[in-house]
């Protein structure tokens, strides 16, 4: 057995979480997600140190789901009867001797973990928009970053270690498991209790990031591909009333020994002369370091810094992923219902991310481009716009985000997903019993 590096995670590389911590069993007090517009159907709750006491749990229960940081807006993960939650886990980064990989628990944060990869002179290839998310969490839901050559963050496992319905635990790899192994990463919370990660990793490298402000809508159109090969990760923030792209996020891999200097203006747009927020009326302190500064690559990938409330917090989200050919026609599609949209919104993000050949993602074998929505936390009027949306995306089979809000119906998601009787299969292998289905799986991945 190869040798490898155990590191604990020390009380001073942990930055203060922005959630409420989720301690032994919850009694009377209501749990929320992230956001707040999300109450959870139970109280009960109880966190799991170890992979055994999870086997334990398993077998003990016949109904429960795992809650992680809470960061969906819907109900993919909540349940009527019970949850388990592993966020407070006993910590654990093991780094391969090889130095190509890393394995983590399950629950932990991206904003945990990096920066001690970054001490050891390693780094992982992407990041959400927010560091605050748990590992396993984001790569069961296809939570993504962005880059034209960068795949989602599920695209970075190559192992997993998982407690079944029966409470077996199971270990899969990428370069044993096969198509049970891409069944398995983007999991929807499906197949079992994923206890441990395992996840490529490649030697640090630094970043900086510029923003550009006032991209016409017309030279979007014209030049999109080469808007969007400007950076390893470029994003665009409009909220479509102002008929421009507000702010241009491009965030640059730096290479050793270069002399770059930005070009003054980007297809008409202007590079910014101070930091920003993606949504324009907030301050950019939130937000990572912007004006070309050097820094570590997790603190220039995500928009948000992982000691502060990412975005704005009270907020919707929605999100569809629609083929990168497609991309021009999508937007301006978007672009038709300003007037609609605008009033209800905080700002629409547009990114790329590279295709993948994981079974229920939603870059599954295109690569994509995905079109973000922030907003107001009025879900009265955003239900009403969400079928308006949906209906001018669906030439382009949109697909939308698993852990965000929608209102597609069943049977029409489910077409945009050709792995999908395979993946109800391995279900059925996974969890007989039924143990990990909830109303949001019944709904969208059950039902025919």
């Amino acid at each position: 057995m190869k040798k490898r590096t155990f590191l604990k995670i020390s009380s001073a590389l942990m930055t203060a979480p922005l959630f409420s911590p989720l301690t032994g069993w919850a009694t009377g007090e209501k749990l929320k997600n992230w956001a707040g517009n999300l109450e959870y159907s139970t109280t009960k709750l109880y966190e799991a140190k170890s992979t055994e006491q999870v086997s334990e749990f398993v077998k003990k229960h016949s109904k429960f789901k795992v809650l992680g940081t809470r960061h969906c807006f819907n109900k993919i993960a909540d349940s009527k009867d019970e949850f388990i939650s592993l966020t407070q886990a006993d910590e654990l980064i093991e780094i391969s001797s090889d130095g190509k990989t890393v394995t983590v628990n399950s629950g932990l944060k991206y904003g945990q973990l990096s920066p001690v990869l970054d001490k050891k002179g390693y780094a992982l290839h992407n990041l959400a928009s927010l560091p605050h998310i748990s590992v396993a969490g984001a790569c069961a839901t296809a939570t993504h970053g962005s880059g034209n050559k960068n795949g989602n963050l599920s695209t970075a496992v190559s192992g997993m270690e998982i407690v079944t319905g029966t409470g077996e635990t199971i270990k899969l790899t990428k370069e044993k498991d096969g198509q049970k192994f891409l069944a398995a990463v983007v999991n929807l919370g499906a197949l079992g209790v994923v206890t441990k990660v395992t996840l490529d990793i490649q030697p640090t490298f630094e970043m900086n990031q510029y923003v550009y402000q006032n991209l016409p809508f017309s030279e979007l159109k014209d030049n999109f591909e080469a808007i969007e090969a400007k950076g390893y990760s470029v994003s665009l923030f409009t909220n479509w009333q102002s008929r421009d792209i507000a702010e241009v996020w491009v965030k640059r891999k730096i290479e050793k020994g270069e002399n770059y200097k930005p070009d003054a203006e980007l297809f008409g747009a202007k590079l910014a002369t101070k930091n920003l927020h993606p949504i324009p009326e907030l301050s950019a302190e939130n937000c990572t370091v912007q004006m070309g500064v050097p820094g570590p690559w997790y603190e220039r990938m995500p928009h948000f810094k992982m000691g502060f409330t990412p975005s704005s917090g009270v907020e919707l989200q929605s999100e569809y992923f629609v083929p990168r050919k497609n991309a021009v026609e999508a937007i301006m599609a978007v672009y038709k219902l300003a007037d609609q949209v605008g009033p209800h919104l905080m700002t629409t993000e547009i990114r790329t991310i590279a295709a993948d050949n994981l079974w229920m993602s939603p870059c599954y074998k295109q690569d994509s481009v995905a079109i973000h929505f922030t907003w107001k936390q009025d879900w009265p009027n955003v239900s009403k716009l969400l079928p308006i949306i949906e209906r001018e995306l669906a030439p382009f089979n949109a697909r939308p985000h698993w852990g965000k809000m929608f209102t597609m119906a069943p049977a029409r998601l489910q077409s945009l997903y050709d792995k999908l009787p395979d993946f109800q299969n391995l279900i059925k292998e996974y969890d007989p019993q039924g143990k990990f289905r909830n109303g949001f799986l019944d709904m969208y991945v059950y039902k025919s």
